[in-house]
């Protein structure tokens, strides 16, 4: 911290106060400040190898002082030393969550969007980290981009959706082929209108991200509709603060029963983050389940989950493409709602091909990509 130092240290009961650079008086609690002792972390596997589960007893300061810009702790009962860099105390000395470089702020996009998706070539995104870096910061602020120049392989998705995680199977599989099928398991599986939804809420930890890799469309109809469902759920929160209060705090049932799967599962129709923002959107009414709620709770429910349904058709929201050949649509399942236009199955062929990743690995691989982290 450019030679600042902590001019105060004063033992406690339970922990010590020290006096920050800026001028703050800051108190740390003794277990916390022997459990993350810098010393606790291995450095070459960087998982912590000290277990305070086994400390003997309550952890106790002898002496503490400053000593060239950071913090030294001398145990009591105990030969250890501590020493904790001034940056470390003044980073968690409020209590704040640690702070992180994947939470970028969410950019809510409307049916114009399409012409401003952002595109990134396939060949770039396997050589070029910046590239892959556009890509990642598009999922995470707008939740959907597109990669053009993709192959006509199989090994093309594998290769692509490799790049932000590992391959995600659901109940349909490691990868799913979105097709006119003789016995249908899905309503994806025919050439019907597919109405909007997310995918598979009857799982109890739906996928992250998926991908949707076009390999034929030359049919007539069948144009793709997608809409950011942050941006429906915010305009609900404004027009109607009761009804977006219910969405977001009453879970419902959703399933999917077939060839010998029974799931189930209930999911909260809006989704909230931490700092109590709209983080994405659960709805897929051919997997609704009967909703199994107190009858005079549905009095208020109903009407706000119908409001909110057709809040997500109306034109304002629903952009409207036809996805090409060549063509890989990646989105954020737990924030973008898709769909399709019922289309001719004789007119010509139309082939995707799916799979899923999980969001968990998206954010690790872009922290790793834009920090040095803790440990470097």
């Amino acid at each position: 911290m450019d030679g600042a130092r902590i001019e105060t240290v004063a033992l406690q009961e339970n922990g010590l106060t020290v006096l920050l650079p800026d001028g703050r008086p800051a108190y740390f609690n003794a277990w916390w400040l022997r459990d993350n002792c810098p010393s606790s972390f291995d450095p070459v596997t960087r998982e912590r190898v000290f277990d305070i589960f086994h400390h003997a007893t309550t952890p106790r300061p002898d002496e503490a002082r400053i000593e060239e810009g950071a913090l030294v702790v001398y145990w009591s009962g105990e030969d250890h030393v501590s020493r904790y860099p001034l940056d470390m105390l003044s980073a968690y000395s409020d209590g704040l969550d640690r702070a992180d470089p994947a939470d970028l702020p969410r950019r809510p996009w409307f049916a114009d969007h399409y012409p401003n998706l952002t595109r990134v070539s396939h060949p770039a995104l396997l050589e070029d980290a910046s590239e892959r870096r556009r890509w990642m910061e598009a999922l995470l602020v707008e939740g959907v981009a597109i990669v053009t120049d993709m192959p006509d392989s199989d090994e093309a998705l594998t290769r692509t959706s490799g790049l932000l995680g590992t391959i995600r199977p659901s109940f349909f599989g490691s990868y799913f082929d979105v097709r006119v099928h003789v016995k249908p398991t899905n309503l994806a599986y025919t050439s019907a209108a597919l109405e909007l939804h997310t995918d598979v809420p009857a799982e109890e930890l739906a996928p992250g991200i998926q991908y949707l890799h076009c390999r034929r469309n030359s049919v007539a109809g069948g144009r793709n509709l997608f809409l950011d469902g942050t941006a429906v759920a915010n305009d609900l929160r404004a027009a109607d603060p009761e009804a977006f209060r219910l969405l977001t705090e009453v879970a419902v049932p959703f399933y999917k029963e077939h060839d010998g799967i029974d799931m189930r599962a209930r999911q909260r129709v809006i989704e909230l983050d931490r700092k109590g923002e709209v983080a994405g959107v659960t709805i897929s009414q051919h997997m609704a389940d009967i909703f199994d709620l107190p009858q005079d709770l549905m009095d208020s429910y109903y009407p706000a989950f119908v409001k909110f349904g057709r809040m997500l058709q109306d034109d304002k929201y629903v952009m409207r493409f036809s996805l090409k050949a060549g063509e890989c649509i990646s989105f954020d399942n737990h924030r973008i709602v898709h769909g399709r236009e019922a289309y001719s199955a004789t007119s010509g062929e139309r082939y995707l091909r799916g799979t899923y990743t999980d969001r968990g690995e998206l954010r690790g691989l872009y922290r790793a990509m834009v920090t040095r982290g803790r440990f470097a």
